[in-house]
C-alpha cells in the first residue's frame, strides 16, 4: 500500500514538483508492455514550434504547446558572473508572488570556478545555478549563482526542507588530478534560501553519483550510482532533515539472490523482495587507490550480496514510491524503468526499451501531475522527451530541432544531438521545465496537458 494520497499532496510542493492526480497504484497495473504508444495516448504528431524569446524553431512539440527558452550559456548572471554551460538536472520550488525557484546543475569538468566567491574548489568547473521565473509573465525575474567550485553537477533531488541535493557524478580528487584543491565525488545541499555552508555531504557516500530521491516521511535518500556495473543505495540520516549529521549508508540486495545481476533478463511487473547490505567505509572512493577506480562503495555492498544494476540514473519519489532508470539495462541495453515500493521493501521492473527506436537509453525523470513518468532519451543523435503510459507503452513528446547561425550570443552549430535533462514540473503543474545540455539552455514548456498523460 502507498502512502495515501492526501499525504502526499501534503507534501508535493516542499518536494519541488506539482502533485500528482492520478493514484500511481493505477497507472502501473499493466507495466511492460514496451510499444510506441497509439496516438490517441498522446499528444498527436511533433512538428517545430518557434521560441517565444529567439523566434527560432528549436523544439518540435505537439500542437498546441508552447515554449519559451532562458538561462542560455554566456548570459549574465544578477550574481555578476555568466551563466556557465552544460545544463543537467534540475528541479522547481514554489517561489513568492506567482513565481517558480528553479535550482540547475551545470555538469563541467576540472577548470576555474565559474564563481570564486563561493567555490568549495576552485579548481573545480561544475556548481548551479538558481533561476527565478515568473509563472504569468513566463519571464526570468532574476538569476544567481548558487554552488560553484564542484565537479560534473549531473542530477540530484528535491528535498522536503526547500533544497536540492546536487550530485558529482566523478570520484576525482587531488590524489588523481593535482590541479584539483579538494576531493569530489560527493552530494551537496543547496537551499532555495542560498544559505549555503559549501561543505559536501561525505557521510552518503564518495563514488559516482547520479540522483537521488527524499522519502519525506523518514528524510531517508535514495541514491543512484553512473557506472557499468551500479548500486542502488540508501541513506538513513541520524536525525530527520539533518544530513549533515551522518547516517547510515547502505546497498539494495535482493532476497535470496546474492550478488544478484539485474541488468537483463528481467521480467516486466515481477516484485522482487529486497534488503540492504552495510557500507562500512563510504569515503572509499578507490578499491585500488592506485588504479583510481571509481568502485569503492560499490565493491563494498558486492562484497555483503547487493544487486547489480547498469547505469542508474534519474530518481524521483512519488507517493510511497521511488523510480529509477537504468540508462543502459535491458536486454537490447536501451534502457529500464525500475519501480521501489518503500512500504513493502520490493522492486520491481516497470520498463524495458526494446529497442533505440522505441526509447533509446533514459535519463533524467520525472512523475508528471497527472501520473505518468516523463523520460529524458539519452543516447540518440537526435533525442526526445518520452512519456510512458499506464500500460507500458512510450508516448513522444519533445524532439531536439536545433540548429544555431550565431542568433544567440554568437553560438553556432547543429546541436540537434543534445540530450535533454532536468524534467520538472511548477507546482500548480501547468509548466515542463527541461533543460538542453549543448550548447546549454532551459526551456518552459505549457499546453492543454489535459489531452493525455503528461
Amino acid at each position: 500500500m502507498s502512502t495515501p494520497r492526501r499525504d502526499f499532496l501534503k507534501h508535493a510542493a516542499l518536494l519541488g514538483g506539482a502533485a500528482i492526480t492520478v493514484p500511481l497504484e493505477a497507472l502501473w497495473r499493466a507495466p511492460g508492455a514496451g510499444r510506441m504508444a497509439p496516438d490517441d495516448q498522446g499528444y498527436g504528431p511533433l512538428r517545430p514550434v518557434k521560441d517565444e524569446t529567439t523566434g527560432l524553431p528549436l523544439l518540435q512539440l505537439p500542437e498546441g504547446f508552447r515554449y519559451r527558452s532562458f538561462g542560455w550559456i554566456g548570459d549574465p548572471l544578477d550574481s555578476g558572473t555568466r551563466t556557465p554551460g552544460r545544463h543537467d538536472g534540475m528541479a522547481a520550488f514554489a517561489g513568492a508572488n506567482g513565481t517558480v525557484v528553479l535550482i540547475r546543475n551545470h555538469e563541467l569538468n576540472p577548470g576555474p570556478a565559474f564563481d570564486s566567491s563561493i567555490a568549495y574548489d576552485e579548481r573545480a568547473g561544475g556548481g548551479t545555478t538558481t533561476i527565478t521565473f515568473n509563472l504569468v509573465t513566463g519571464r526570468v525575474t532574476n538569476s544567481r549563482t548558487s554552488l560553484a567550485g564542484t565537479l560534473r553537477n549531473c542530477a540530484g533531488g528535491t528535498t522536503p526542507w526547500n533544497s536540492w541535493l546536487s550530485c558529482e557524478e566523478t570520484t576525482l580528487g587531488p590524489e588523481e588530478d593535482p590541479t584539483l584543491r579538494r576531493p569530489h565525488g560527493y552530494v551537496f545541499d543547496v537551499p532555495v534560501d542560498g544559505k549555503l555552508t559549501l561543505e559536501p555531504l561525505v557521510a552518503m557516500g564518495r563514488f559516482v553519483h547520479e540522483a537521488v530521491a527524499v522519502d519525506p516521511e523518514t528524510s531517508i535518500v535514495y541514491e543512484t550510482e553512473d557506472r557499468r556495473r551500479a548500486g542502488l543505495y540508501r541513506f538513513t540520516p541520524r536525525s530527520p532533515r539533518r544530513l549533515a549529521d551522518g547516517g547510515r549508508l547502505e546497498m539494495l540486495a535482493v532476497d535470496g539472490r546474492p550478488r544478484a545481476d539485474l541488468r537483463q533478463g528481467q521480467r516486466a511487473g515481477q516484485a522482487l523482495g529486497i534488503h540492504w547490505v552495510p557500507i562500512e567505509q563510504p569515503g572509499k572512493a578507490h578499491v585500488d587507490p592506485a588504479a583510481f577506480d571509481t568502485g569503492g562503495v560499490f565493491e563494498q555492498g558486492l562484497e555483503g550480496g547487493g544487486a547489480i544494476f547498469g547505469r542508474l540514473e534519474g530518481a524521483w519519489y512519488a507517493s510511497g514510491r521511488v523510480f529509477v532508470t537504468s540508462t543502459d539495462g535491458g536486454n537490447a541495453k536501451m534502457g529500464q524503468v525500475w519501480e521501489l515500493d518503500i512500504r513493502n521493501q520490493a522492486i520491481r521492473m516497470v520498463y524495458e526499451s526494446p529497442g533505440a527506436e522505441v526509447l533509446n537509453m533514459p535519463d533524467n525523470l520525472v512523475v508528471s501531475p497527472r501520473g505518468g513518468l516523463v523520460l529524458c532519451e539519452d543516447g540518440t543523435a537526435n533525442p526526445c522527451v518520452h512519456g510512458l503510459t499506464s500500460d507500458g507503452n512510450i508516448v513522444r513528446f519533445v524532439r531536439n530541432n536545433i540548429v544555431l547561425r550565431g542568433e544567440r550570443n554568437g553560438i553556432a552549430g547543429d546541436f540537434r544531438s543534445g540530450e535533454f535533462a532536468g524534467a520538472t514540473y511548477s507546482p500548480d503543474g501547468q509548466w515542463l521545465f527541461l533543460n538542453i545540455q549543448t550548447p546549454g539552455f532551459t526551456v518552459a514548456i505549457t499546453g492543454p496537458w489535459e489531452r493525455g498523460i503528461l
